[in-house]
């Protein structure tokens, strides 16, 4: 899957032991699925996934890895990719914007990614099989790129990844539960929860002011295909000025977030937080502990790991001069484990078992 800020690959099994610790569970909802990480794993593990995200590109990701089963859409997704792995390049907007003014990929791929893009815009594509076609070519595009990981700014040298050639493959798309299939909805997630309902909730929100759209505005370019106005350096979309969540106001984060999970239609939840959020962990705690007529069960299991690549390279002026070092290396990432009186969690028998994973 592509390279993403607040990925949660290294806390998967632990994410799906929380999951788990929960009765008879079927379905799960993920309110803001990104990359579709989680959703794609605890499909895989044979629940019901009701996938949610506002952005476009998170959408695509989780129609691909949540909605579309490979049952039905492998054979057909292989011949499309063979056929379009065949196009040669032909220079476009994307090549223009993302190669030349800006120097996000090589032009002899970024190229290949406008022939490409054009043409699945001129075929007619089931929504499921057009969203595996856009994902393969998204990951294509990740694979070769020349970024630090997020798209803020470019490598002033060329990654050694972009001298690779842009191949597309299939995605790794998972048969249907046997417990449903499953559903990708682009929604606030305040809308999404007034829709969607689960036996459990796993909810993963933004949690400070970097923006998922500015971080990653060339895949809602990409998915899209509005060729829209950039502005700055970055050459992102001109609506990444608009387009803002709650989520990353420090100001609106509490309130919004409170009436976030007294919305939620589910009878237990799965919060994933960092202590690089806007609220602290013990505020966290106060206000799941509140949730469920104030009869919630509330267990936490934290993990410490690396910050992403980002921290770890240091703070850099434009010419690419080392000017200082972050504030810190490492964080931890809390799962908070939520359960109604009805619906307990037997999570306290994993809490010492769960850090022992990483």
């Amino acid at each position: 899957m592509i390279k993403y800020l607040g990925s949660k690959k290294k806390l998967l099994d632990s994410i799906s032991q929380c999951v788990g610790s929960f009765p008879e569970v079927t379905s799960v909802m993920d309110l803001f699925s990104g990359t579709s990480r989680v959703g794609h794993t605890l499909k895989t593990r044979g629940y019901q996934v009701f996938a949610n995200d506002h952005n476009a590109y998170a959408s695509t990701l989780a129609r691909c890895y949540v909605q579309a089963d490979l049952d039905e859409w492998n054979e057909e997704a292989t011949q499309i990719i063979r056929e379009l792995n065949s196009l040669p390049g032909q220079p476009g907007y994307f090549t223009e914007t993302f190669c030349e003014n800006a120097r996000y990929f090589q032009p002899k791929n970024g190229e290949r990614v406008d022939a490409i893009r054009e043409e699945i815009a001129k075929k007619d594509l089931h929504p499921e099989l057009e969203a595996i076609v856009l994902v393969s070519l998204m990951e294509a595009a990740d694979r070769v790129d020349s970024t630090t990981g997020v798209q803020m700014a470019f490598l002033k040298k060329w990654a050694q990844r972009s001298f690779n050639d842009l191949e597309m493959r299939v995605p790794a798309l998972v048969p249907r539960s046997p417990n449903g299939k499953g559903s990708a909805t682009q929604l606030d997630a305040i809308d999404a929860v007034h829709s969607l309902s689960a036996d459990v909730a796993y909810i993963d929100p933004p949690y400070n002011q970097h923006s998922y759209l500015g971080n990653y505005h060339i895949w809602e370019t990409l998915v899209l295909w509005d060729k829209p106005e950039v502005y700055g350096i970055a050459n992102k979309r001109t609506d990444v000025r608009t387009r803002k969540s709650v989520y990353n106001s420090k100001p609106a984060f509490k309130k919004a977030f409170e009436q976030l999970l007294r919305s939620v239609r589910a009878k237990g939840m799965v919060i994933s937080f960092s202590d690089e959020g806007y609220i602290s962990r013990d505020e966290m705690v106060e206000i799941v502990n509140s949730l469920y007529d104030g009869k919630a069960s509330v267990s936490v299991v934290t993990h410490d790991y690396k910050r992403y690549v980002g921290a770890q390279i240091g703070i850099h002026d434009l010419t690419g001069k080392r000017v200082g070092e972050v504030s810190h290396l490492r964080n931890s990432e809390f799962l908070f484990v939520v359960s109604g009186p009805d619906f307990p969690s037997d999570i306290q028998a994993l809490q010492e078992e769960i850090p022992t994973l990483f």
